[in-house]
């Protein structure tokens, strides 16, 4: 009996234990798991859990981020277009009530971030604190482009790029400095000869191949995989800018050497043309931007920031130029609902379209509009008197950003080829008398607008 008795006790022992082990395996699947991120989810057909490389060291890079008070955001452009499509569902999450790993355990090499450097109060303690953690950093340093005017300060280093590589994935943070113009702007990742060129897959970056421009975003909060990030409240917005943001700066050096060679006009009448001309671009800057129209600095105003840095004080106008398939009819009653009367108008939108409005102190804004054919682009233009049109011919051309009187503006990117096209080899010499229908070496005549079709003509001389 004594011999049954201990069977039936080992017996019990036994599936009790069984029954205690099986509860525990429960209880951490569904409850701890949960709590700590630890469950699993899919990608690309493979089960990769929130204990992932990617989420790891995403989430050791926040910790740091976070107790350092390093003013970051998300700025991966894969991560933003998944969350994008659940945008609504992911503003509802709170900190630890997802199950799934969706974002940040997607295999890929970086993830990306953005640093808001004015923001930033501790740098050299956090680098160390970095290496503490196990990371591996490299800082990008390159000099400060808008110091390049200033003698004394040329030269000066601003950090640009931080990579920081945990096991085998790596967080790229993109340096974001303050420009004039309210927005942000980082600079070109150029690895200088003694670092590792194999430290990470550097052609894979997103950010970093030129410099770039971006408006400043308003940020929000939101919980992802079970971690908490800024991100930008209108991530649409920041992801169409991505392709768009290259920039170039004006060239300091080369204006400092033209003001050597050709004495700036500082007379009292100068400095208030450029002072009215500077308002006048700002509020058609602002109106077209309302208008959702892109334009760029042409003619005289892209040759003054192009070679001098500056409005040319006796060009006696503001130029800009508008690609014809971004016309809207209502450009015409925008300007002058901001007091900006029109003074004429040639063309048609489907032939050699040009406006000109009227600033103060006898200071036009003329709009050029710009029509692309097969292996060039031209403009128009129309002489007042005669009816007898002209044709500007352009290599074809892309914009970039460029900051220009305390504004984030577009030039084109190709910026010597448009200015030669206007104003050939010998651009660099100030030449204070252009014919405009003899000068330029692009021009070419381009007929006579009918007189039935006069009426499209408005004079207001």
């Amino acid at each position: 009996m004594s011999r049954i008795n201990k069977n039936v006790i080992l017996a019990l022992l036994t599936l009790t234990s069984s029954a205690f082990l099986l509860f525990q395996l429960y209880y951490y699947k569904h409850y701890l798991s949960a709590k700590n991120g630890a469950g699993l989810s899919k990608s690309k057909g493979s089960r990769i859990g929130f204990d992932s490389t990617q989420w790891r060291a995403v989430k050791k890079f926040i910790m740091l981020t976070s107790s350092q008070n390093v003013p970051v955001f998300l700025i991966d452009p894969l991560i933003l277009e998944l969350i994008n499509k659940d945008f609504e569902q992911l503003k509802n999450t709170s900190l630890g009530s997802t199950s799934e790993c969706k974002f940040f355990c997607v295999r890929r090499d970086f993830t990306t971030f953005a640093l808001r450097y004015h923001l930033w109060k501790n740098e050299e303690g956090w680098f160390r604190i970095a290496e503490n953690m196990g990371f591996q950093c490299l800082k990008i340093e390159s000099k400060d482009p808008r110091l390049d005017g200033i003698d004394s300060l040329s030269g000066t280093e601003i950090p640009l790029h931080y990579i920081c590589r945990l096991a085998n994935h790596a967080i790229h943070l993109v340096v974001f400095h303050e420009r004039s113009g309210n927005y942000l702007w980082h600079g070109h990742l150029r690895l200088k000869g003694h670092m590792d060129r194999k430290f990470v897959p550097f052609r894979k970056l997103r950010f970093g191949r030129y410099p770039g421009a971006f408006d400043r975003p308003e940020l929000q909060q939101i919980t992802v995989d079970g971690l908490e990030v800024f991100i930008p409240k209108d991530p649409v917005h920041f992801l169409e800018e991505i392709p768009h943001s290259r920039f170039i700066e004006c060239r300091y050096k080369e204006a400092r050497a033209f003001f050597q060679q050709y004495l700036d006009d500082n007379t009292v009448e100068a400095m208030a043309f450029r002072k009215n001309a500077k308002e006048l671009l700002q509020l058609a800057a602002k109106t077209l931007k309302k208008l959702g129209v892109r334009f760029w600095l042409s003619s005289g105003t892209c040759l003054g920031w192009y070679r001098q840095c500056n409005i040319i004080p006796y060009s006696k106008d503001v130029d800009l130029g508008i690609f014809i398939q971004d016309y809207k009819s209502d450009i015409i009653s925008a300007f002058q609902d901001v007091g900006l009367p029109l003074k004429h108008k040639f063309g048609k939108v489907e032939d050699s379209l040009e406006l000109s409005f009227q600033g103060k102190d006898d200071i036009k804004l003329d709009i050029f509009f710009f029509y692309e054919e097969t292996d060039h682009m031209w403009n128009g233009g129309t002489q007042a008197k005669t009816g007898k049109k002209f044709k500007y011919l352009f290599p074809k051309f892309t914009l970039c950003w460029t900051e220009f009187v305390d504004m984030k503006i577009h030039v084109p990117c190709e910026t010597i080829e448009y200015i030669e096209a206007n104003y050939g080899k010998t651009w660099k010499i100030p030449v204070k008398t252009w014919d405009w229908k003899r000068s330029p070496p692009n021009v070419q005549p381009n007929g006579i607008w009918p007189i039935s079709e006069w009426d499209e003509v408005i004079q207001l001389y």
